[in-house]
């Protein structure tokens, strides 16, 4: 079972490698926000452990920009013990708060728990939306039996929505997981970028039935 541990303290995630790997997870670390995003998008993982104290954003972001599309269980790790943090950390999406120091039974415990209440994923490899096929797994995408091509940059942005399953993804929150948190403003890439895809899926890209604008807020996939 692949966990995601955002983490940039090097000693603790050799300790916690360890410990995981013999336990039975793959553990793919990363140092700060901005690659555990990338990590994530590239290969969903089972669930993510993160860390808040990150050298280059917030790991609260980190939390709203897995959650942001994808229901994986995630489990915030922190020195910080105020009741406020926990508060704003649970509220962005995570399941659970584990305050350092901590022992490893309890983190196991606590991970088997977030996977026991998440139970088996209910994301489809393939979605179907009209003549669309989308292969979440294989990072394939048909249009009426043929095969379109599409930029890293706007699969990023497709999967987003499609892992949201038809849920409304905030603007902030898709910039944050497809070009990482110090994009968060940058609502002018998505114009750009929602275009294109459209001109690519939609039959008639001037009235999308499946890229969705929510004027102001964000955007949502529909597969019906």
């Amino acid at each position: 079972m692949r966990l995601l541990l955002v983490e940039d303290d090097a000693a603790l995630v050799r300790t916690l490698t360890i410990s995981l790997e013999v336990r039975g997870f793959e553990v793919d670390a990363a140092g700060n926000g901005a690659s555990a995003l990338a990590a994530a998008r590239r290969d969903p993982p089972a669930v993510a452990v993160v860390d808040l104290g990150l050298p280059d954003v917030d790991g609260i972001e980190v939390v709203r920009g897995l959650r942001s599309w994808s229901q994986l269980p995630i489990l915030v790790l922190s020195a910080r013990d105020a009741e406020q943090t926990k508060i704003e950390a649970l509220e962005a999406g995570a399941d659970d708060y584990v305050t350092k120091p901590f022992g490893m039974g309890e983190l196991l415990a606590r991970l088997n728990a977030a996977l026991r209440r998440a139970g088996p994923s209910s994301s489809a490899a393939v979605v179907r939306a009209g003549e669309l096929a989308i292969d979440l797994s294989a990072h394939r995408i048909e249009r009426d039996g043929r095969q379109v091509h599409l930029t890293p940059t706007e699969w990023d942005l497709l999967e987003v929505l499609v892992r949201a399953q038809g849920a409304l993804v905030p603007r902030r929150d898709l910039l944050q997981a497809v070009w990482g948190p110090r994009y968060a403003r940058e609502t002018n890439y998505l114009r750009v970028y929602l275009a294109q895809l459209r001109r690519k899926l939609e039959a008639d890209p001037s009235a999308p039935r499946h890229l969705i604008t929510e004027p102001g807020v964000g955007y949502r996939f529909e597969a019906d």
